[in-house]
């Protein structure tokens, strides 16, 4: 039975179907219960959003672990844990913190199925925070994704939707290679959609059409789905039809369906909230211009933030998002190309 669900409460539900199913999930992670040795309740905080909030009381402080303020210590016991036949599930509370604890993704927990002849498993999944818009500065409010979609051996996924939020994390629970799972903080109650109430998977690498459309594509990734369904929706008044693509893991990529629409639209806007030097945007766009320039009726655009760290004030962090009409007037340039 489906219900209307936040990403918030999809991922929550998600977390209690997996550890009821599988005991060797475990979850660690900075006060991802809260309040141990503190005045008041234990449990008091659910992590820094609340979504962890409930796990401790049922399943126990050995399978839901505070951890102290070491993302190094983190990464690190987590990777371990998934070598030794658990299934953690790791807080990185926002992914600008990866900086202290990169060497155990990039050069551990990514490699080892390939430095043992394929005989080692590391079935780690390491949940983080990404995006702007929510007035947390310059050092919490990054899309560095693309930086990990360049690894081989991690996959990547990037939800848009509370639906997808559930069933992205379930399969990347149950996957045997490690998977960073970028949540969009803004996400977590400005989305809401109808979930199932039964526990479903959605297969990485399988994107998802969010709009057909004939004139142009537009692929986007988490919130600027979002903002790209708004932009299609103007658009649709003045007779252009947009159709959206959310790749839903950004590796794997679904490039066949990225590809396919092209062939059908013979236009491309590419929606990337991360910076825009080494992108997913220039990714993508490489790759069509690479197999499918044939099809291609005008250049293909991109729209991204500027070059510049994500600015505090919130007038300049407003102006640093990419917006709906800025991916319209993207969508306008490559359909009004004389060629």
């Amino acid at each position: 039975m489906a219900r209307t669900l936040s990403m918030r409460q999809a991922l929550s539900e998600a977390f209690h179907q997996v550890m009821e199913e599988d005991e060797r999930v475990i979850m660690l992670g900075e006060d991802i219960a809260g309040g141990k040795g503190a005045p008041g309740d234990q449990d008091a905080w659910g992590g820094d959003m609340g979504i962890t909030k409930g796990l401790q009381p049922r399943f126990g402080e050995e399978r839901v672990l505070d951890t102290p303020i070491s993302e190094s210590a983190i990464i690190g016991s987590a990777v371990g844990a998934a070598t030794c036949g658990l299934r953690p599930i790791a807080e990185l509370m926002f992914v600008d913190f990866m900086g202290v604890c990169f060497d155990q993704i990039l050069n551990q927990a990514a490699k080892f199925r390939y430095m043992f002849g394929g005989k080692a498993e590391t079935p780690v999944v390491i949940r983080t925070q990404i995006g702007a818009g929510y007035n947390a500065a310059a050092q919490h409010s990054q899309c560095l994704y693309p930086i990990f979609a360049h690894i081989p051996g991690i996959k990547c996924v990037v939800p848009a939707s509370a639906y997808d939020a559930k069933g992205l994390m379930i399969q990347a629970v149950r996957d045997d290679d490690p998977v960073i799972f970028f949540e969009h903080k803004v996400m977590y109650d400005e989305v809401r959609d109808e979930v199932p109430e039964e526990p479903y998977t959605i297969p990485f690498g399988e994107a998802n059409i969010v709009r057909d459309g004939g004139d142009c594509t537009i692929v986007a990734m988490a919130r600027m789905v979002h903002k790209a369904k708004e932009a299609a929706d103007a658009l649709a008044k003045d007779g252009i039809e947009c159709e959206i693509i959310d790749p839903r893991t950004i590796s794997p990529l679904d490039e066949d369906t990225i590809l396919e629409s092209v062939e059908n639209t013979g236009r491309l806007v590419v929606v990337d909230e991360a910076y825009p030097r080494c992108n997913m945007a220039t990714d993508i766009s490489a790759l069509v211009a690479q197999q499918g320039f044939a099809d291609l009726k005008a250049p293909i655009e991109m729209v991204s933030p500027p070059h510049v760290p994500v600015p505090f004030a919130p007038e300049l962090e407003e102006a640093f998002i990419p917006t709906p009409e800025g991916i319209a007037k993207a969508v306008r340039k490559t359909v009004g190309y004389a060629g």
